[in-house]
């Protein structure tokens, strides 16, 4: 199928040199490659198409152009029926339908039910299920849902409980360590948001912190450390991306990686919002939906388990060891820190170039850097998520705590825990396949990317990469689309409105910045971001609930970061004021409309 303005290339297999293409009787140029004749051409609305050898018409079509604007309306209904109706797997499921059934209708005319429902399925499904990194997150998930019911069954979370409550002992001290650990295991969102949300449940559950609330601290302190920190799974995917967009731009006399440290300093989404829930937490005070939350759990005498979580008593009552089974806080620490530290081996391992190693000019933590940048996170997160799962195993068999019979039927019983977030994943991987074969981020970055003054550009295209980020439910994902188009566009309005090259490169490294920012913005107010699902999971909430409660605190902080931050700075504000301005500023917020949850 065609897209309104979007570049077609039609492959003709077996081709002959005499073949000639035109479209509205108007020949157009034509490659060949391997024998087969390609087509690249940017069709209208009923355009005409003739293929011809030696004047014979060989094939004739009348070719229909989906619109553009089209493209936005299967993820927006599939994100709309999942806040509307709390229910995000039939959401999902009604988005892709959609997306299947409209290029079915240009292509045809018509499109019976059932033509949408098959290319759903063969055509979104499968090639969702048909990626390395998609099975490697699923197999790691699982590994990790497995490790975490094993190290349940044999007392070595309730040790963990027991130990953390020496200092988990209020509200506010239970949410500091969840922040803590969200902040010191930065090297991999997925494992941050696993490890932590399994680990710091038990113990919020006590402190009766709302499982809406531990979610929002998992979530939003994985992604914004990963994405700034200089040692991360993230540093690869990022300097590949922000590389695609330099190398398309003459005049600029950096490397990628001078560039991703200058624009550090214009991170202020994700280092406010680490700063923001450091607020919450000492300031004890919430606001929206999530002081709703927050209250539900302190006033009522059902815990936020049974509150948020809708499963039976048999489902709750398995993860409790028995009673006779001692309770050993290293028996759950142990597989932890194998999982945490095999991941850093395996970044290490795979990344490793004796010549980064070998080069005088970089520092160590600039060689270590570029290494985890080349390594294949995916690799390194499988071998430790099943080395920590063999460890639980031997510890809870070389202590007794287990027979075999019982290890492995624990294991099983992790695996069924993961089901319903795999399907969601899957689901949500599909719709982004979705958006990408109807060009949804085309449609929105051509709304935004108009005539515009180069200091307001970095902020536009904040507000872009959310848009993108939220309505694709990757971050990845918008960042590989938006950096190659966004970053010589910036370069060249600075050249347009003549700007000097220090002026231009502080609006790139800002728009460098803004790009990763607007896009891990996107992410966490996504209901279809695999992050945000991920977060749901490990912390056992309801995912809608997580959404409703996140979006507002995601939304305050963006718009803080935005007008004291980003704008400001792309006048020659310092950042280190418009960081002082900011955090102020959310202080205030907090104080003037916070309401006490102690």
């Amino acid at each position: 199928f065609y897209m309104e303005g979007i570049e077609a290339e039609i492959i003709l297999e077996g081709s002959q040199s005499n073949e000639q293409v035109f479209v509205n009787g108007k020949r157009i140029n034509c490659e060949s490659e391997n024998g087969d004749l390609v087509i690249k051409h940017t069709f209208g609305s009923d355009d005409l198409l003739v293929i011809k050898r030696n004047n014979d018409v060989l094939f004739e079509k009348r070719i229909r152009v989906i619109p553009i604007w089209l493209s936005i309306l299967p993820p927006l209904i599939a994100i709309a029926l999942a806040l509307i109706f709390r229910e995000v797997i039939s959401s999902l499921f009604i988005g892709i339908y959609l997306g299947a059934f409209i290029p079915a209708v240009y292509m045809d005319g018509w499109a019976s039910p059932f033509t949408a429902l098959f290319s759903l399925m063969d055509r979104y499904v499968l090639n969702a299920l048909n990626n390395t990194g998609h099975l490697s997150v699923i197999v790691f998930s699982m590994l990790i849902g497995a490790c975490v019911h094993v190290i349940s069954k044999n007392g070595g979370m309730n040790g963990v409980v027991a130990v953390l409550s020496n200092y988990a002992k209020s509200r506010r001290s239970g949410q500091f360590v969840t922040w803590l650990l969200g902040v010191l295991i930065f090297f991999d969102d997925y494992a941050n948001t696993l490890i932590v949300g399994n680990t710091m449940r038990p113990i919020t559950d006590r402190l009766r912190i709302s499982r809406a609330k531990l979610s929002y601290i998992v979530d939003s302190t994985a992604a914004p450390i990963a994405a700034i920190a200089f040692v991360t799974t993230w540093i690869g995917a990022e300097l590949g991306y922000i590389e695609d967009g330099i190398s398309a731009i003459d005049g600029i006399n950096q490397n990628v990686y001078e560039v991703f440290l200058y624009s550090l300093q214009f991170s202020f989404y994700p280092l406010l919002t680490l700063i923001f829930i450091a607020m919450l937490i000492y300031m004890k005070k919430d606001f929206g939906p999530m002081y709703g939350a927050e209250t539900a759990v302190i006033e009522s005498e059902v815990n936020s388990a049974e509150q948020h979580i809708n499963v039976s008593e048999n489902e709750m009552r398995d993860f409790e060891p028995d009673e006779k089974i001692p309770v050993r806080w290293f028996n759950a620490v142990i597989p932890v820190l194998v999982i945490i530290f095999c991941t850093i081996f395996g970044l290490i391992q795979t990344g490793w170039d004796d010549s980064i190693w070998a080069n005088p000019d970089s520092g160590f933590f600039g060689k270590l850097s570029d290494t985890i940048g080349q390594a294949d996170a995916y690799k390194a997160l499988l071998w430790s998520s099943i080395l920590g799962l063999v460890t639980a195993i031997l510890l809870s068999l070389g202590q007794k705590l287990l027979n075999l019979q019982q290890a492995i039927g624990s294991v099983i019983n992790g695996f069924k825990t993961m089901l319903t977030a795999m399907i969601i994943l899957v689901l949500a991987w599909s719709l982004s396949n979705v958006t990408e074969d109807l060009h949804t981020a085309d449609f929105l970055t051509e709304l935004i990317s108009g005539n515009m003054t180069p200091y307001l550009f970095p902020a536009a295209i904040f507000v872009l990469a959310g848009l993108v980020s939220f309505s694709t439910g990757s971050s990845w994902g918008s960042m590989a689309i938006l950096y190659p188009l966004m970053l010589p566009l910036s370069w060249t309005i600075c050249q347009e409105s003549g700007l000097d090259y220090s002026a231009s490169m502080l609006i790139f490294y800002n728009t460098v910045s803004s790009v990763l920012a607007g896009s891990v913005l996107g992410d966490h107010c996504s209901p279809i971001s695999d992050t945000t699902i991920l977060s749901s999971l490990a912390s056992s909430c309801d995912h809608i609930e997580h959404v409703r409660t996140q979006m507002p605190y995601a939304l305050t902080v963006g718009a803080v970061g935005t007008l004291l931050g980003t704008i400001p700075s792309a006048f020659g504000v310092p950042p280190l004021l418009c960081f002082l301005a900011a955090t102020l500023a959310l202080f205030v917020l907090i104080r003037q409309f916070g309401r006490s949850t102690a």
